[in-house]
């Protein structure tokens, strides 16, 4: 790896864990990097095109410590199965690329995906539009019929411990996690996780278990984000974990999983600390970047690695037919 005098001070464990990561990635990743621009995201004039649809349009009992149905306010909203198809094939016709089907949970962490199998059979007949969905906690029965409606990707959210799963997800227990990575995982869908480093009120607590679950499913991909504190929610006057911190969990991804696309999520703080992190990642091993600075271009082609830009969710792998000329 190529040292600058712009990088951070890292102590020698840290030097050692980042430069076994970056060798790993380049091993089996190559030194390609795509910067994504999802849906909801704008950077100047431009807008991704795989925006997010709620299906529950603002509604959710679940009711996580750390959103609290905030994060469905940037989403489109809708109400029903007709309105789901028209929206989709709406924007589809503006140049959408794909969408991510999401929305609030019941109690049991679940989505009332069954109401919409039809619609989004649909859809994918209609406009061949890549869907992906945020699924939940589901059953095997709910991913396989996702699946077959045409749906490709699930996304979840895996937390490692069992107090992180009910106090901050208000779920029954870890169980829900793992039974529902494994219906993904046995459904055919492809397996795209999250984890939010500081999921637990801001402090790292089990995520290194969380990824070592998630290595056990072979996912298409990893997303890693970072607690955000969102106003009018239970982490409102906590603060995002220091972005060594979130570094040294992608390192440690990274080496776990040296054959998985790795990326830093679009939910990260925004301030100097984001700043630092974008750098820190990149030597970490990451493949893939939501939502970029200017900066982590230059980074990036100063560590010898080749950007390349797509408006879709990070998630979603990279395609000709998605891809961007330049940044903009």
């Amino acid at each position: 790896m190529k040292n600058h005098s712009s990088d951070p001070v890292l102590d020698q464990n840290d030097k050692a864990l980042f430069e076994e990561a970056w060798e790993t990635a380049r091993k089996h990743q190559g030194d390609g990097l795509t910067f994504y621009l999802p849906g909801m995201v704008k950077v100047g004039q431009e807008r991704g095109r795989y925006p997010a649809i709620s299906i529950t349009a603002g509604e959710c009992e679940l009711q996580c410590e750390h959103c609290q149905g905030r994060l469905l306010a940037s989403m489109i909203k809708v109400a029903n199965p007709e309105e789901l198809v028209e929206k989709c094939v709406r924007l589809h016709q503006n140049g959408a690329h794909g969408v991510l089907l999401s929305g609030g949970s019941d109690l049991q962490g679940r989505l009332p995906w069954e109401k919409y199998y039809g619609a989004i059979a649909r859809i994918h007949e209609q406009t061949g539009l890549f869907l992906s969905a945020h699924v939940g906690f589901p059953d095997l029965e709910t991913c396989r019929e996702l699946k077959k409606a045409g749906v490709s990707q699930a996304l979840l959210d895996v937390m490692g411990d069992e107090e992180t799963a009910s106090r901050v997800y208000h779920l029954k227990g870890l169980a829900t996690v793992r039974s529902a990575m494994q219906a993904v995982s046995e459904s055919g869908l492809e397996f795209a996780p999250h984890v939010v480093a500081g999921l637990f009120y801001g402090k790292i607590k089990a995520e290194i278990k969380a990824l070592e679950m998630i290595s056990a499913q072979k996912p298409a991909a990893l997303v890693i984000v970072v607690l955000t504190p969102l106003k009018k929610t239970a982490m409102a006057g906590c603060a995002s974990p220091p972005a060594l911190e979130t570094a040294r969990l992608i390192a440690r991804a990274r080496l776990m999983m040296p054959d998985i696309p790795i990326s830093l999520g679009c939910e990260r703080p925004r301030n100097k600390a984001g700043r630092l992190l974008e750098q820190l990642a990149l030597q970490a091993g990451i493949t893939r970047m939501a939502v970029w600075s200017e900066e982590a271009i230059v980074d990036a082609q100063n560590l010898g690695l080749k950007p390349r830009f797509q408006k879709t969710c990070c998630s979603v792998a990279f395609k000709d037919s998605f891809s961007s000329k330049g940044p903009l």
